[in-house]
């Protein structure tokens, strides 16, 4: 009920007369001694009410802080059906326990954490999941350890093809930590989601275990399951950056568990730049990943709704796709064909985004010669794309990593000192290299 302060003049005062000058009446008033002490009272109390009730001025700022936070993805993978070369080691994850480790972009002191079993036609149970700061390998900082909740329970059943999201934790994450997520499971399958390039070492553990579990005696295994990623409450000058991509974007000849894929390398980057250390960035790269069809996961053009437009504050995109098509042509006369093809998806992707108010930037497609793309009608097909996106003025800006990657004596293939073998993909020296040359202007 809210406190009427104010004074009535009338009720305190008393009427002496009314004096009439020409066309224009006023009252008089005089304060007798009682109705000088009533306003004395009256004017002490209003201020005494102002200092004892923080609640009304305080709880305006409160809701106006509140209202300066955003929901900003700090943290995602693209999430795919996991085939059988890929799913977990023995024992299984039924009945058993699972730690998982990922690097955030940027901190907050709030978060909340997203499962997924998209791609199942089983339901998956999970008993709980608890949060940690990861001290490397499989250790935990076991003070920062908590348990997530799921509408206040600690369990939850992720039924088929859907995806979850936990009720919001107080946990304070560092720009750039890692986190270990341990999930025990129920049941879980026979089939499973998750991201299987990971390029992280998760750790499997017989039974249900704690959050504090020590998981020295583990099964290591390189793949990501269930989780799909980490938002964070931050302040509105914080963004994201989002990135489509094949395997060169989901890192595939980075160093497991080194965090060292291009886009890591940037991220790290733009926290060090005073004016980017806002700027979170989310890899949605999967590996044999195609545009238009085909390919691992879902095509681009297929999951870009839910992998980029769904996402928190994205306010950047990268488009970094579109090799493995060209690599799946299978004779001279597909060539212009595919070339159109993927510029025609890629224009769709773009007016998707710009219409979210998204700045979209394209990636050229890295040389490929002597590797098992090589043909020369697959070369004109990438020449035709790449002069595309560097002068249509589709994009509202290029990254060029083929001038930086091509070897000068061979423009037709990646410098020697930065493919891992296959001439195809980037090795830790590549991706170091393309993740250093982004302009970080770009994201001000």
């Amino acid at each position: 009920m809210k406190r009427d302060n104010s004074l009535n003049i009338n009720k305190i005062m008393k009427k002496k007369s009314i004096i009439t000058v020409g066309l224009k009446s006023c009252t008089k008033y005089v304060l007798t001694h009682s109705a000088l002490q009533t306003l004395t009272l009256m004017l002490l109390s209003t201020v005494l009410f102002s200092f004892t009730t923080p609640g009304v001025s305080q709880g305006k700022a409160k809701k106006a802080s509140h209202k300066e936070q955003v929901w900003v993805g700090t943290w995602s993978s693209a999430p795919y059906y996991v085939d059988a070369n890929n799913v977990p080691p023995a024992p299984g994850l039924t009945n058993n326990s699972l730690r998982q480790i990922v690097r955030v972009s940027v901190g907050g002191d709030k978060a909340r954490f997203r499962f997924t079993n998209l791609f199942c036609k089983n339901a998956v149970v999970l008993k709980s999941v608890g949060i940690a700061v990861s001290k490397g390998g499989s250790d935990i900082e076991a003070k920062t350890s908590k348990v997530l909740t799921f509408a206040g329970k600690e369990g939850v059943t992720m039924s088929a093809e859907t995806e979850i999201v936990s009720d919001p934790i107080s946990f304070h994450l560092e720009p750039g930590m890692k986190v270990a997520i341990t999930i025990c499971f129920g049941e879980a399958g026979p089939g499973i989601g998750g991201h299987a390039a990971s390029r992280t070492t998760s750790y499997l553990l017989q039974g249900n275990q704690s959050v504090l579990a020590d998981f020295a005696k583990s099964i290591p295994t390189d793949h990501w399951f269930v989780i799909r990623g980490i938002d964070v409450m931050a302040p509105p000058s914080t963004a994201a950056i989002a990135i489509i991509g094949n395997s060169i974007a989901d890192g595939r000849g980075s160093g497991t568990s080194k965090f060292n894929r291009w886009s890591d390398v940037f991220s790290e980057r733009l926290l060090q730049n005073s004016t980017t250390k806002h700027r979170a960035v989310l890899n949605l790269g999967i590996g044999g990943n195609c545009v238009v069809h085909g390919g691992q996961g879902q095509p681009a053009v297929t999951r870009f709704d839910r992998d980029i437009l769904e996402q928190n504050n994205v306010k950047w995109l990268i488009i970094s796709e579109g090799i493995n098509d060209i690599g799946g042509i299978r004779t001279s006369e597909q060539a212009s064909q595919m070339a159109h093809d993927l510029i025609e998806a890629f224009k769709q992707m773009i007016d998707k985004a710009h219409a979210k108010g998204m700045k979209v930037y394209g990636a050229t497609i890295l040389p490929f010669g002597k590797s098992f793309y090589d043909k020369d009608f697959r070369q004109t097909a990438r020449d035709t794309v790449n002069a595309w996106i560097r002068t249509s003025g589709s994009f509202d800006a290029v990254i060029d990593f083929e001038k930086v990657m091509v070897d000068p004596n061979e423009p037709k293939a990646l410098l020697p000192t930065l493919h891992s073998g296959d001439f195809l993909h980037p090795n830790e020296a590549g991706y170091a290299k393309m993740g250093e040359f982004i302009d970080l202007k770009l994201f001000e």
